[in-house]
């Protein structure tokens, strides 16, 4: 599943964040590196786009989240999470990425979906048949849909370099007061 990747290439990077969020809490009880990400998918390619798809909360307090996506040349598409009666939560960003990828592919070459998502098959199927983009796919092999793989022209598997796409967590310091005699 080699795929051809080289500096002209107009790139379009579309990445679920909430499907690599559980991903990483699920697997490896810790966050994602999406700086990392996003240098190692574009490969020295030309990047023209990369948005990360997200939910906002009624706290607030993935703000700081989202400004360090912006910094590091990702931009954000916010949803408000849905809270139905009973408690019943729903927050998706599928129908709005794939709107937009299916949008974008006119203007480029290649395009990287950051998700493991099977919902996403009929999305790959449809670019690679009808505007002729090279499909990608970067996600925790673990979580991704085997048939996701499948259609895909390439797939980076962000589990075999856990250290460069996860964020270690810090430990606590060490208890360093000084005992009194």
């Amino acid at each position: 599943m080699s795929n051809i990747k080289h500096p002209e290439q107009r790139i379009g990077v579309f990445i679920d964040a909430q499907n690599l969020y559980h991903s990483a809490k699920h697997l490896y009880r810790t966050h994602v590196h999406f700086g990392n990400i996003l240098t190692d998918v574009v490969a020295k390619r030309k990047l023209i786009r990369a948005v990360a798809y997200v939910i906002t909360s009624e706290s607030g307090e993935e703000k700081t989240f989202f400004e360090a996506l912006n910094k590091v040349g990702i931009e954000t598409k916010t949803k408000d999470l849905q809270i139905f009666f009973g408690g019943a939560k729903k927050a998706d960003w599928d129908v709005g990425l794939a709107v937009d990828a299916i949008t974008m592919a006119p203007k480029l070459d290649a395009l990287v979906l950051v998700s493991g998502d099977g919902d996403y098959v009929p999305m790959v199927e449809y670019l690679q048949k009808h505007s002729g983009v090279q499909v990608e796919v970067a996600s925790f092999g673990k979580s991704t849909s085997a048939h996701l793989r499948e259609v895909a022209d390439d797939f980076l598997d962000l589990s075999e370099n856990q250290s460069r796409y996860l964020i270690k967590k810090k430990r606590p310091a060490k208890n360093t007061r000084i005992k009194k005699k």
